[in-house]
């Protein structure tokens, strides 16, 4: 007997639910699992999709599914802080699942997984520390990379929810000191910024994941665009809102014709570079959002800006279709680290899924976000 769910097929009658798909390599067909863990950065995009679906369905078949890959994550909220990812790991499946279920067991999830990502902030730097372990294996005594805009999200949520308000603080802090010291004078970020734990001065910019130091990493500046949009959206500061259109419009001024970034702008391979529908996704997610914020004429520009790109991704040349199970195809993970290089992934489709759900609220006038 065989058990399929969403293109996931696994031998027997049950699946283990503390194996989420991550990606299918090029070449490949199926999904390749990897086990729930605090490491496992990407481990609650896939009940993240599960939400997605069901709040577009109404299946109750994927409820179900939802629910079990959900809970198969409630251990990490019971655990002292790995690193940043809390958020990724936490708010795309239980956040998702609340905002849909209200499930009041989600809440306290929530909440306590918030105030451990709260236990990263240094003060006297004013940002959150995202990865302990590179303290002492690369000498950065406090580091910040741009990933970490998107796990703010988490913090503002639980302080509107019944969490500290100091949390609402540190999400505010964060993003300020990310935008004061993370981005060069046209707007292109740092993926890493590296402080002094002492008096908490800004040490120097440098990569991780991009081609350089001074490079344009792709999916760094969606998560830059994404996550100033969000915190424009939970504070309501026209800085945050303003800083948004900026970090945007480099992006798209940079983008090929197809509206889908080559991995790192700053590619020396440029034409023949990798591309990455990861933050092609990630970013028509944002200026979909982004796009409800700003006068019209600026409003109209990245709402039609976000349907070229997800126009693009849903054309044959990026879509999976009958090639592998995934949605789509095309991204980049690590590839100084020559890891998932054109490869599908399982946070594009997330975002790629949570982009279509969104302009198709907007254009059925509804809210954009799960309430």
């Amino acid at each position: 007997m065989q058990c399929t769910l969403l293109g996931m097929t696994l031998p027997g009658d049950t699946l283990d639910y503390t194996m989420v798909p991550r990606h299918i390599l090029k070449g490949q067909h199926e999904w390749e699992l990897s086990k729930v863990s605090q490491e496992n950065w990407i481990a609650g995009f896939w009940p993240g999709i599960l939400w997605y679906d069901y709040s577009y369905t109404h299946n109750p078949k994927i409820k179900v599914q939802a629910e079990k890959y959900t809970d198969s994550l409630h251990f990490i909220s019971q655990l002292p802080a790995y690193d940043h990812d809390l958020g990724f790991l936490m708010f795309c499946s239980y956040g998702n699942g609340y905002k849909i279920t209200h499930n009041p067991a989600y809440k306290d999830v929530i909440i306590r997984t918030a105030d451990t990502l709260a236990t990263l902030f240094n003060p006297k730097v004013g940002t959150i520390l995202s990865w302990p372990r590179e303290v002492a294996s690369k000498g950065w005594p406090h580091n910040t990379i741009m990933d970490n805009m998107m796990n703010l999200e988490i913090l503002f949520w639980a302080a509107k929810h019944g969490g500290s308000k100091h949390l609402y603080d540190i999400a505010v802090s964060h993003a300020t000191k990310t935008m004061e010291h993370q981005f060069r004078p046209d707007y292109g970020n740092y993926h890493v910024a590296i402080y002094d734990t002492i008096d908490g001065h800004f040490i120097k910019g440098v990569t991780h994941q991009g081609y350089a130091d001074n490079s344009m990493w792709a999916r760094g500046q969606s998560w830059a665009i994404y996550g100033f949009t969000m915190v424009y959206r939970e504070t309501k500061d026209k800085k945050f809102l303003n800083f948004a259109q900026k970090v945007a419009d480099v992006y798209l001024k940079r983008l090929p014709k197809d509206y889908i970034p080559y991995w790192d702008f700053d590619a020396p391979d440029i034409p023949n570079a990798p591309k990455d529908a990861s933050a092609a996704c990630v970013t028509a997610s944002a200026l979909i959002e982004l796009s409800t914020y700003v006068p019209s004429k600026s409003g109209t520009k990245y709402r039609k800006a976000a349907e070229k790109m997800l126009e693009s991704l849903s054309t044959s040349h990026y879509q999976s279709r009958n090639i592998n199970n995934a949605f789509l195809l095309h991204s980049t993970g690590h590839f100084p680290n020559h890891s998932e290089i054109d490869a599908s992934i399982i946070y594009a489709d997330y975002y790629y899924l949570e982009a279509l759900i969104r302009l198709n609220a907007l254009q059925e006038n509804k809210s954009l976000l799960l309430e």
